[in-house]
């Protein structure tokens, strides 16, 4: 009977025991779910705030880009740039309603081991939804874009026609106007030397290359020779002469002008090489072509970045000849190129390089070394632009068309796309053409 008594009680304390036990753990519980909440609260805090800067960085780095061609174009000016980077982001930013507003400025800096910068940098407070129960009711974001150009350096042949249908309605004056200008537009890019090069090439029929490259292996005088020089008689007399015998006149006599190529070299850049003839440029004494500023076919300028005598040169050509615009392209890719006859400065490979021909002619094509038919001519042009376009020449084409003649379909098709092909109907228009061209060009320098 007593046993019976303490078992019962024994089993009540422990039920009891068990009973605080199972409440210790709801208490250890309760305690730990607030840090485990909080830890995971933190978390999709967290991963909200990176989506959010996220879309704060594209927004950035699309306004970086934006605000280095407004500046490289002149659109604005460094004192706006802020203003304009504000709202340039406001379009932009896709950010969620936590982060109300974000605060971008932006800086400009000219000169640094990347090229020209532009700095944008943008700030804003992320609220939170969990971690706030933590003590962090908000979240700091910010992050930053640079957009950098003068990495890219440009080189520009400047091909214009010179032949005689330049003379008439005031064209000549007005290409000249526009060039220079566009010296003076393309100058204007240049952080430092090398940065920007220009070159001339005046063309008609023929392009001169400069006397004074008489003797260079790259000139083929055989045709020259054969044209030019005195017959004397070596055996009997003049009237009655047993042998006579051809003296080619001296090289030096020669006046500076080239004809095209052998086919299909006429269509390449290829450099000259002594032992294939056909890579050689063949001389011509062509009646328009002398030395020095009264020449009415001025020489070709290489590559420089000396703009004074570049505008100078530009001033000096005079119109006359027939149009040959295959020769005159031809030769401003040649001054584009590294090694003989133009020799252009080698490519530092610490930067980018963008290539363009801009190609002005006022007529037709009318005559070449092969032909004086047009289409001919023409398609021998084709050829030359789909090689020039497929080494990544950039091509701008202008034809000043003051007398009603047809719409140069070459000049078309040689432009790198459509709307690098200009149609100037009377001759004032060129000035702005060119100036469009020349904005068309800066942009190509912006380097991302």
């Amino acid at each position: 009977m007593f046993r019976l008594p303490v078992i019962r009680r024994l089993g009540r304390q422990l039920a009891r025991f068990a009973a605080a036990e199972q409440g210790n753990i709801a208490v250890i519980f309760a305690i730990a779910l607030v840090p485990v909440l909080t830890f995971i609260g933190a978390a999709v805090d967290y991963s909200r705030a990176v989506q959010a800067r996220t879309s704060m960085q594209a927004a950035l780095d699309s306004t970086a880009l934006m605000l280095s061609k407004d500046l490289s174009t002149g659109a604005i000016t460094t004192s706006q740039l802020s203003t304009k980077a504000q709202q340039y982001f406001n379009a932009l930013f896709t950010g969620t309603n936590a982060i109300p507003t974000v605060s971008v400025a932006a800086t400009y800096t000219a000169s640094t081991s990347m090229g020209s910068t532009i700095q944008v940098t943008g700030s804003g407070t992320y609220t939170t939804s969990f971690m706030k129960i933590a003590g962090f009711p908000t979240l700091d974001i910010g992050t930053t874009s640079t957009s950098a150009w003068g990495l890219v350096r440009m080189r520009v042949a400047m091909v214009l026609d010179n032949t005689g249908s330049m003379a008439d309605d005031g064209k000549m004056p007005a290409m000249q106007t526009a060039a220079k200008n566009l010296v003076d537009q393309l100058s204007a890019l240049a952080k430092t030397n090398g940065d920007v090069y220009i070159s001339i090439v005046p063309f008609a029929k023929d392009v001169n290359v400069g006397a004074s490259n008489y003797n260079k292996y790259w000139i083929d005088f055989s045709d020259w020779d054969a044209a030019n020089g005195s017959w004397s008689c070596t055996s009997g007399s003049n009237n009655n002469c047993n042998n006579w015998k051809w003296t080619p006149a001296d090289h030096s006599t020669w006046t500076g002008c080239v004809v095209d190529r052998d086919q299909d070299y006429d269509t390449k850049n290829t450099t000259p090489t002594s032992g294939n003839a056909g890579t050689l440029f063949p001389a011509d004494q062509y009646s328009y072509c002398r030395s020095g500023s009264s020449a009415y076919l001025q020489p070709i300028v290489p590559l420089s970045y000396d703009w004074s005598s570049l505008k100078t040169v530009i001033d000096n050509m005079k119109p006359t000849g027939n149009t040959n615009q295959g020769i005159g392209l031809a030769w401003g890719w040649m001054t584009l190129s590294t090694g003989d006859p133009m020799n252009a400065p080698a490519k530092d490979t610490n930067y980018t390089y963008k290539d363009a021909i801009v190609l002005l002619s006022d007529g037709l094509n009318t005559q070449n070394r092969w032909y004086n038919n047009a289409s001919q001519i023409d398609a021998r042009q084709k050829k030359l632009c789909d090689n020039a376009k497929a080494a990544n020449i950039t091509i701008y084409t202008v034809q000043v068309n003051t007398g009603h003649d047809a719409t140069s379909s070459v000049l078309q098709y040689c432009a790198s796309s459509s709307d690098k092909f200009y149609l100037v109907t009377s001759a004032d228009q060129t000035v702005s053409v060119f100036k469009d061209i020349g904005t068309s060009l800066s942009k190509l320098r912006v380097a991302r």
